[in-house]
């Protein structure tokens, strides 16, 4: 079993698998699901430091693309309650989230937070296309101060 283990994760790290892995990887963390995608990113980046930045843009990808999917949840939902409740929904995070509109979702790439937002933009129908690529901006600077501060921090790992 865990020689079958090994060889699936060499396997993955592979450049040719390494990158799709990475965009799955992003792609379902940036869902409602609990998962991280930067020690993904690190680790094919570790193994294969040519792919730095193809690993950053492909992780940045996957993580914007599983953001918009929370969007599209989240503006479904909203259809959902008004059809089933008839009334709108209030809150603090939705008049936050009203008040500074498609930049807040540059900090969709926080912990805990970060995914509900994506979805409490759908919710307020606020435009997509504006809110995708803040969204993106937020998720490249996340993965490039991560995996580019682990890349600094550990001495020896950045050969050119």
């Amino acid at each position: 079993m865990e020689t079958w283990l090994q060889s699936l994760l060499a396997a993955l790290a592979l450049p040719e698998y390494g990158l799709s892995t990475v965009f799955v990887v992003s792609l379902v963390s940036a869902t409602l699901l609990p998962m991280a995608s930067v020690p993904a990113v690190y680790g094919l980046v570790k193994l294969n430091p040519e792919l730095f930045w193809p690993a950053l843009i492909v992780a940045t990808a996957g993580n914007t693309a599983g953001g918009a999917i929370t969007y599209w949840m989240g503006y479904g939902a909203e259809r959902a309650y008004e059809k089933l409740s008839h009334r709108q929904a209030e809150g603090r995070a939705l008049a936050w989230l009203r008040r500074w509109g498609p930049p807040a979702c540059l900090l969709a790439w926080l912990p805990v937070v970060g995914d509900p937002i994506c979805g409490v933009a759908g919710w307020l129908r606020l435009p997509f296309w504006p809110c995708t690529a803040y969204m993106a901006i937020g998720k490249f600077l996340r993965y490039l101060f991560y995996v580019g501060g682990l890349w600094w921090a550990v001495p020896g790992a950045w050969t050119p």
